[in-house]
C-alpha cells in the first residue's frame, strides 16, 4: 500500500504540475478503493470450514468472517459426495447429499484442490462406512 500510495502521489503531482489537477483526486480515490478491497479480502479470509468424519457422524462446521457458526451433522452411511464438473475447468462445486439435504462444501478451493479434497473425503467416507476396526495391540 505504501508503494502504491507513493507512485500514485508522484504521478498525481506530475499531472498537477501539467495543469491536470483532477487527476490527483482520482489517483487518491484509486488508492482508497484498493485499500478498501484489501481490508475486505483480509476480513473475509478469516472464514473457515471444518469437516470431520468419524464412523458415527460426518460434521460440517462453517464459521463466517463475522463469526456466525453453522453446523450440519450427517450420518456417514447415508452421505454421498456429488460433484458438478465442467469439461474445461474441472470440478466447480462439491456437495454432500444425505436424505434430501444438500450441503455445499469447499467453495473457496480451486478446481485442483477440490479434486484432491474430493478424493480424500471419499477415502474417509469409505473408511467410516467400514466401521470401527478392533486392533488388540
Amino acid at each position: 500500500m505504501g508503494f502504491l500510495s507513493a507512485v500514485s502521489f508522484a504521478t498525481g503531482i506530475a499531472f498537477l504540475l501539467m495543469g491536470a489537477w483532477p487527476v490527483l483526486g482520482f489517483l487518491g480515490l484509486d488508492v482508497l478503493v484498493v485499500y478498501w478491497a484489501f481490508r475486505v479480502n483480509f476480513r473475509r479470509a478469516a472464514a473457515t470450514e471444518e469437516i470431520t468424519v468419524t464412523p458415527l457422524e460426518l460434521r460440517v462446521r462453517r464459521v463466517s468472517h463475522r463469526g456466525h457458526v453453522v453446523e450440519w451433522v450427517l450420518n456417514p452411511l447415508w452421505v454421498q459426495l456429488d460433484q458438478k464438473v465442467h469439461a474445461e475447468f474441472g470440478i466447480e462445486r462439491l456437495y454432500l447429499v444425505s436424505r434430501g439435504r444438500r450441503v455445499s462444501i469447499g467453495n473457496f478451493l480451486g478446481a485442483d484442490e477440490k479434486a484432491s479434497f474430493a478424493k480424500a473425503l471419499m477415502a474417509a467416507l469409505q473408511t467410516a462406512k467400514r466401521g470401527i476396526t478392533y486392533n488388540p495391540l
